[in-house]
């Protein structure tokens, strides 16, 4: 009998996750308590709660832009909380995107620069290679006409939609989005919601989406709730299995 094929690892692996601030003085807090939370590829996460609830305390450490105190964090298999500081900023660089509420282009360059500039990063260089990804992804969304106009040319809309093209620009296998329709009207929301989860769908990208909004909550897969630094609540979306049945 041949041996059985090793499945896959997560994309994302927290086990009992702690982080604390201000430790080793009488003022130190734990903020997140032992966090157990597994992303498997291809998902599509709402992460919801109020506010200082540990949702943007959780991201950083998701996101490898902090290090959680005790517990383990493993991206695609590797053990991060043993990488020194330039590998774990390489493995962010080339498996994590990230999208924000705040756009956060970089207003001197145009469209297509902001794009490219993780690739540009990741390099050392421009190539060809690169300005045709950044090309590419514009064009997938919607924007290939504004490709060399400065970003503070563009709309709310436009710009949020280049903020996710540039997220996807490295083929990430994780993209973190903060409130990323949260700055944005009702049919701008929804165009960059509906592109995210064709990336989804097509690709296998995982996305995790911190929201404060119910309606896009509601038309993601799971959803997890964290409430004073604990997760409370890890369920599938019942509506959206409803709607696949």
């Amino acid at each position: 009998m041949a041996d059985p094929v090793p499945l896959p690892a997560p994309v994302l692996r927290l086990d009992a996750v702690t982080k604390s601030f201000a430790i080793g003085t009488p003022v130190e807090v734990e903020v997140l308590h032992g966090l157990d939370l597994t992303l498997e590829r291809g998902e599509f996460v709402a992460l919801i709660g109020p506010s200082g609830s540990g949702k943007s305390t959780l991201l950083n450490l998701i996101g490898l832009l902090d290090r959680p105190t005790s517990g383990r964090l493993a991206l695609l298999g590797a053990e991060t909380t043993t990488l020194d500081d330039r590998d774990l900023t390489r493995l962010r660089g080339r498996s994590i995107g990230f999208v924000f509420q705040y756009h956060h282009l970089i207003s001197a360059f145009s469209a297509e620069e902001n794009v490219a500039m993780p690739m540009l990063v990741d390099r050392g260089f421009p190539d060809d290679e690169m300005r045709a990804r950044a090309r590419e992804l514009l064009d997938r969304f919607r924007l290939a006409p504004w490709a060399g106009q400065a970003v503070t040319r563009l709309s709310g809309g436009q710009q949020q939609r280049v903020a996710i093209a540039r997220a996807l620009a490295m083929d990430p296998a994780l993209v973190l989005a903060d409130e990323p329709t949260g700055n944005l009207d009702t049919k701008s929301s929804d165009l960059a919601f509906d592109l995210m989860r064709e990336i989804n769908r097509e690709r296998g990208t995982t996305f995790l989406i911190v929201t404060h909004d119910p309606r896009l909550a509601r038309r993601c897969d799971r959803i997890v709730e964290v409430i004073d630094g604990r997760i409370t609540s890890d369920r599938p979306n019942a509506a959206r299995e409803g709607e696949s049945a």
